[in-house]
């Protein structure tokens, strides 16, 4: 038999993407051995949907600028085609039929969204189909470690926290930063930076 092959899965709004959001998934990428991580930018998040969100083709255009150079990166509107709320368990589960149940899926996230994990649509079976790395810093360990051990042995198989790069980002805080004619600069990638100013993103 063949490798199996190990997915990295970063999901999330991406409005915008940021030099954290590649570092993270760099990072995880090599201390898990995967073989590619896919950027997977959702179109409806379900936890966003009382917010105002930046349209999904911006999104996921400003996705793919920021990770083309990097060849073990690549992006997937697969969340875009298909209508409603963007439920990770129905993403995955369309991921296992393109790529095959073989597959090892690591869906990659920030340690605060894990400490909201068991408010996700039908955690229990999508734990049974992926796992779930939580990318924090030093402070978050007890949390991480709390949450694994309210799944059980399920939690404790499936759920990881990794250390990654302290960067102090956030897509708010870049939101903030360009309303208040601030600059964005070595924050995201310099060809998001231009996309933002080019399509006028962010001003109101």
């Amino acid at each position: 038999m063949g490798k199996k092959k190990r997915l990295g899965i970063m999901g999330g709004t991406f409005d915008p993407i940021h030099v954290g959001h590649l570092m993270t998934a760099e990072a995880v990428r090599d201390e898990y051995n995967l073989d590619k991580v896919i950027f997977i930018p959702a179109a409806v998040p379900p936890h966003k949907q009382q917010q105002s969100v930046t349209m999904a083709k911006h999104r996921y255009v400003m996705t793919v600028l920021a990770t083309c150079s990097n060849p073990n990166f690549e992006v997937s509107d697969i969340e875009m085609n298909r209508p409603g709320p963007s439920y990770t368990i129905d993403t995955i589960s369309q991921l296992i039929t393109q790529y095959g149940k073989g597959t090892e899926f690591f869906f990659i996230t920030g340690a605060d969204a894990i400490q909201e994990i068991h408010t996700w649509d039908r955690i229990d079976e999508l734990l049974e189909l992926c796992h779930f790395i939580g990318a924090s810093r030093q402070g978050c360990l007890p949390d991480v470690n709390q949450i694994k051990e309210s799944f059980g042995e399920l939690g404790k198989r499936k759920i990881h926290r990794l250390e990654t790069p302290e960067l102090e980002i956030s897509s708010t805080d870049i939101r903030n930063r360009i309303k208040k004619g601030y600059s964005i600069k070595y924050i995201v990638p310099s060809s998001v930076e231009q996309y933002i100013y080019k399509e006028g993103l962010y001003k109101d």
